[in-house]
């Protein structure tokens, strides 16, 4: 849980990004290790936002490779070793699906960044972010310091790469498993996410968080059949626990198929309310289930959490690797940019910190939750990042009688 001893990393590392963001582009010093020697190249801000209040932080800015930008950096500064990741994952923001399959590739140990190419070039933002970030080289990927996802964009000379060609969506996300697993040297998962691929990206994007936490793969089925890509990962994975996001859209056909490969169990309901609140209320019953050790089962105060718009899909991807370091938060959908839907309102409240008045029990002995608020003002307006602060705010609550007598008789 979030501890009020957590609030001067947050801060510590806010100070250190706007120093990044500040630094001239001829400035900077030389790191040492293994890849090509770069001069740490600040993240271009122009377009970008960096928006801090008491319980959120806004990372981003107009489009998706800025929001993946900056979520990289606000991760790996790259100013020590320690702050540099092993490997960068760069994925073709054209196509959806293997970037959403992409996500796991945030999960221990890798715990790899996603940068975003524009088909086949290289957006200057995410230039700048893979050089300042100057990754170290995966040892178990023969050092491969970059891992292309469907996408053959040029990157600066002197880098290490794998690449997974384009391929269909399930033959892509079975690549993936297959570089998790060199990555997590052969330690099979024994968890897996499926989704129907023609499913609408708004109800599948909470399972890139959920991928990033687990180090569960995402797999795609298209509905009555199961790809032979995705049939083979399940049985050489010798009947892992499958999760499904969106029943409905793989159907009861589909469901009952999956069985044969391993236990099947829906994370989220085959109802969910009409179309405008779908999406948010199917990132809700992500963020609240468990099953065991999987799963976010978020129902009490003290977490983090990462708010995106349900019309920027790939700020899931993006903002998957806040789901796997530092305060760990499940995806929030918004449905439109200006309101904080009611049922996110409810959610909220039901896991708002609170302290008592009694004098054993001060805020500073409280727990606290932390918003990540991924792109600009047209993702999620300033508004609706103010009304999301409040919820998200520690705040007294009166002490019952039954309360005040359980603490004397302590």
């Amino acid at each position: 849980m979030l501890t009020v001893s957590q609030r001067p990393l947050i801060v510590m590392l806010l100070l250190a990004m706007v120093g990044l963001y500040g630094c001239g582009k001829g400035s900077g010093e030389q790191l040492s290790g293994s890849g090509p020697a770069r001069k740490l190249a600040p993240v271009d801000a122009q377009g970008a936002v960096s928006v801090a209040t008491r319980n959120t932080t806004r990372l981003g800015g107009a489009d998706v490779a800025a929001d993946a930008a900056a979520v990289a950096r606000a991760v790996y500064p790259g100013l020590t070793p320690a702050t540099r990741p092993q490997a960068v994952v760069l994925v073709n923001e054209r196509n959806w699906l293997p970037a959403l399959a992409a996500s796991v590739l945030s999960s221990a140990p890798a715990g790899a960044p996603i940068l975003y190419s524009e088909g086949e070039t290289l957006p200057a933002v995410s230039r700048q972010t893979l050089e300042a970030m100057h990754p170290l080289g995966a040892p178990t990927l023969g050092g491969a310091q970059v891992i292309r996802i469907g996408t053959s964009a040029a990157l600066p000379s002197g880098y290490i790469t794998r690449t997974v060609p384009a391929a269909a969506p399930s033959v892509t996300a079975a690549a993936v498993e297959r570089l998790l697993l060199t990555l997590d040297r052969g330690n099979a998962p024994r968890q897996v996410i499926v989704l129907a691929a023609n499913a609408p990206p708004a109800l599948e994007m909470p399972a890139a968080g959920l991928a990033a936490e687990s180090g569960a793969p995402i797999l795609f089925v298209t509905p009555p059949h199961v790809s032979a890509a995705t049939t083979s990962v399940l049985t050489g994975l010798h009947r892992p626990s499958i999760y499904v996001i969106d029943p409905a859209a793989l159907g009861a056909r589909m469901l009952h198929d999956l069985h044969h490969y391993g236990p099947v169990r829906s994370i989220t309901s085959a109802a969910l309310p009409s179309a405008g609140d779908a999406a948010v209320q199917n990132a809700i019953e992500v963020a609240r289930f468990t099953d065991g050790t999987f799963g976010w089962g978020v129902k009490e105060p003290g977490h983090g959490l990462v708010f995106a718009n349900e019309g920027r899909p790939l700020d899931a991807p993006a903002s998957a690797l806040l789901s796997a370091t530092g305060d760990y938060g499940p995806l929030l959908l918004l449905g439109v940019a200006s309101k904080v839907p009611p049922a996110l309102v409810n959610y909220l409240s039901d896991i708002q910190p609170a302290y008592t008045n009694a004098p054993q029990f001060q805020p500073v002995r409280g727990v606290y939750n932390h918003g990540w608020l991924i792109g600009d003002e047209r993702a999620i307006s300033a508004v609706s990042q103010a009304e999301i602060d409040s919820i998200l705010e520690i705040s007294s609550r009166s002490q019952s009688s039954e309360e005040t007598s359980d603490s004397q008789v302590e």
